[in-house]
């Protein structure tokens, strides 16, 4: 059997769970989440977790597989994810791999990069930074030596940011140069499908889910999460969704403040997705009008393994 894998992307709120548990179905395998976020437990309603319902429908990996406090990152993702693709295969299984975490499905299907040697006393200093002025200073730097790969992250993966600007530091080149160069040596097959909207309607979609989001309880899932004893500042709640709940539990802002700032900092987060996928050529795109599309979609994907 040759040792393909299926691979759904694109923007958050364009129907990439759909698709994936109607190919899963059809196929009758598994679902690996892609999705930086949704692997944290009691993360569900601010990450648009697959319903209990959709859960049952195929299994998933990656999904409330960690504590928010847990570490976890793109090359763990990598070496656990390829475990799971090889036992799939061993099952005669199509692993179907959904998400919009560009760098995460990039780690898949092309490997990661990470020759380059540190400089203890630079990420020292840039720590330093971090802790007096913000995520959001080292971005900014970012942006002003290597601003492609700045689009590529959020400020609030401080880690990223910092080991960009190191990469930077020590040769003068951006990271996103080094990953380029570098493909993993791999027999896997990759079929890639992405699902794209016009901008003004998958806005609209966003608007839509945020809303959603709030009525379904997001800010009482924030508290629980607090009453449970975890911390603020946790990396897995410096989020979108939960940093602008968090801001208003804290008396920064309003409610409705805080719902306009998720619904505008997921339309950024949503351009960026697409800005990284764009410049993959290996992706076979469909347009969608109104998501009643997703059925022709699986078919034509059948069809064309």
């Amino acid at each position: 059997m040759e040792k393909r894998v299926i691979v759904i992307l694109g923007p958050t709120c364009s129907g990439k769970t759909s698709l994936s548990l109607l190919l899963a179905k059809s196929l009758k395998t598994e679902i690996i989440s892609a999705d930086s976020r949704q692997i944290f437990k009691q993360l569900s309603i601010g990450t648009a977790k697959p319903t209990v319902e959709e859960l049952k429908i195929a299994k998933h990996h990656f999904i409330n597989s960690h504590a928010p406090t847990e570490e976890f990152n793109v090359s763990k993702f990598e070496i656990e994810a390829l475990k799971i693709i090889e036992n799939l295969h061993q099952q005669n299984k199509i692993p179907i791999i959904v998400g919009g975490s560009g760098l995460y499905i990039k780690a898949i299907v092309e490997g990661l990069w990470n020759d380059v040697d540190t400089d203890p006393v630079f990420r020292e200093q840039l720590l330093k930074e971090k802790d007096e002025f913000g995520n959001q200073f080292l971005y900014d730097k970012l942006i002003e030596v290597d601003s492609q790969s700045a689009e590529s992250m959020l400020p609030q993966n401080w880690k990223r940011v910092i080991r960009a600007l190191e990469v930077f530091h020590l040769t003068g080149k951006s990271i996103l140069e080094f990953h380029r160069e570098h493909k993993r040596e791999s027999d896997l097959e990759f079929h890639q499908f992405g699902l794209k909207w016009e901008r003004e309607l998958l806005y609209k979609n966003i608007e839509t889910r945020v809303d959603k989001m709030i009525y379904d309880g997001l800010v009482n899932e924030v508290k629980s999460i607090f009453e449970l004893g975890y911390a603020p500042k946790l990396n897995s709640l410096n989020t979108v969704g939960y940093k602008e709940i968090i801001a208003y539990l804290n008396g920064e802002h309003d409610l409705d403040r805080a719902v306009e700032l998720i619904k505008r900092n997921t339309r950024r987060f949503a351009k960026r997705q697409m800005t990284w996928f764009r410049k993959d050529k290996n992706i076979v795109w469909f347009d969608i009008a109104n998501g009643n599309e997703i059925d022709e979609i699986g078919k034509v994907i059948m069809s064309s393994l």
